[in-house]
């Protein structure tokens, strides 16, 4: 049954990279994000309900399926304005424990291995960059940013967790 699955896989991946390479233009995503989505949807049939009946044509409406659904997202994606947590009423002591907390914060994300701090400087940026930018500044796929953002978050925790963990009142 394996062998079966990744003789699909194969016989599939041209039809797949032509089909995202036609749609991802009017999405106005990356091919590569378009073909990895209808990846993860095919190998959640296949764990599901087996091989589709007509391979083929399943990968074409899920080609186009994905794409609606990304065009839908894009639609909906809107920057912050404003921080919608900023009441704009701080007193000076909160503005100085604020900065110095966004200091620790980034000199943390700069001690951290291979591309983390690139990632969450992106991430953390005021400009409120939606994930394909970061994807396009970063030159990796979209649908990478989630994992790669949690590992690197797992990354910060472990830096972190000594230095929250000594500044903490011991009573």
């Amino acid at each position: 049954m394996p062998h079966m699955k990744h003789d699909l896989l194969a016989a599939l991946r041209p039809l797949l990279t032509a089909e995202a390479s036609a749609e991802a233009h009017a999405t106005g995503t990356e091919p590569a994000d378009l073909e990895q989505a209808v990846w993860l949807r095919l190998l959640e049939h296949l764990a599901t309900d087996g091989p589709p009946l007509d391979p083929q044509g399943w990968l074409r409406r899920a080609v186009r399926a994905e794409s609606r659904r990304t065009r839908r997202t894009t639609r909906r994606e809107r920057p912050y304005e404003t921080d919608p947590a900023d009441d704009g009423e701080h007193g000076p002591e909160h503005l100085v424990l604020t900065a110095a907390r966004h200091r620790a914060l980034r000199d943390a994300v700069h001690r951290l291995p291979g591309r983390c701090p690139r990632l969450l400087q992106a991430l953390l940026s005021p400009e409120d960059l939606t994930y394909r930018e970061i994807a396009g500044e970063l030159g990796i796929s979209q649908g990478s940013l989630g994992p790669e953002r949690s590992r690197c978050l797992g990354c910060l925790r472990r830096l972190l967790a000594p230095e929250v963990a000594a500044r903490q009142v011991r009573g």
